[in-house]
């Protein structure tokens, strides 16, 4: 059934960033379709639930579809179920990912295991996607796609060490092998992400004279559960509160970033590549 209101496919819209774009959404005056991506689908239930809760008047409405983004069946099903309730897409939020740095550092995985998995999740399965979708994407007045990126893919700012974040990630390990596992293990997830940047930039110029909008966002530092370090000592290290980005891309979606299609943008410039 067709809809009025833009429809939004928001991947891993059950927590995180995800659910804070999805939260900034439903509470705009605009309406929206809001389709909240989830690998399990009690989860973007309680979402939704947590939602209605917190906004008990919205003018959007909420639904979840299951979507994985290790299986290219389940993405098929997840389109096609979007295909029949709604017959377009209005925008797709890449935001599903995640990191294994960890998992390889404490040994539950190989790094080839690690490395593979941050791969197929961040730009494989986002690939898949994003060409699936295609099709609906084409079908609406205004058509976007946003990838959801991060401030460890800049190339140019590996060699940037003024700031104690970037300290943490850029600064070198003391001579010697094998190296300490201390300090964030980032470098499979900020490789993926990097390439995530390229896979944004190939989508802009296949869909460039077809009028999509494509855009990598880079939301900032934010205290979600991304990587299994907590929230809470997240916001230790200076990350923000997830609400922040999902009103970034919020803004994106409503067209205050339009200028700047093609790029990596943060909220206040142009992310350097």
């Amino acid at each position: 059934m067709a809809s009025d209101k833009k429809v939004i496919l928001i991947t891993g819209g059950n927590t995180g960033l995800g659910f804070e774009i999805a939260k900034a959404l439903y509470q705009s005056e605009i309406p929206y379709e809001i389709i909240i991506g989830t690998r399990t689908v009690s989860k973007g239930e309680d979402a939704i639930a947590t939602l209605n809760k917190e906004i008990p008047q919205s003018a959007s409405s909420l639904s979840v579809v299951q979507v994985d983004l290790t299986s290219d069946e389940s993405i098929e099903k997840a389109i096609e179920t979007i295909s029949s309730r709604y017959g377009r897409l209005d925008a797709l939020v890449n935001n599903a990912g995640g990191s294994f740095d960890s998992q390889i550092q404490e040994g539950k995985m190989t790094l080839r295991e690690g490395f593979n998995a941050t791969w197929d999740l961040n730009v494989s399965g986002t690939h898949v996607i994003t060409s699936l979708a295609v099709p609906l994407l084409l079908k609406s007045f205004d058509p976007r796609v946003i990838f959801i990126t991060s401030g460890t893919s800049t190339l140019t700012e590996t060699e940037n060490a003024t700031h104690p974040n970037l300290i943490r990630i850029n600064g070198s390990p003391p001579a010697g092998w094998p190296k300490p596992k201390v300090g964030l293990a980032v470098t499979a997830y900020r490789s993926a992400k990097t390439g995530l940047n390229m896979l944004m930039r190939e989508w802009h110029r296949i869909l460039k004279n077809d009028g999509v909008k494509v855009w990598a966002v880079s939301p900032g530092f934010l205290a979600t559960g991304l990587g299994g370090i907590g929230p809470e000592k997240l916001k230790e290290m200076g990350a923000r509160d997830p609400s922040i980005g999902g009103q970034f891309v919020r803004d994106v979606l409503q067209g205050k970033r339009d200028e700047d299609v093609g790029k990596a943008i943060r909220s206040d410039t142009i992310q350097p590549w």
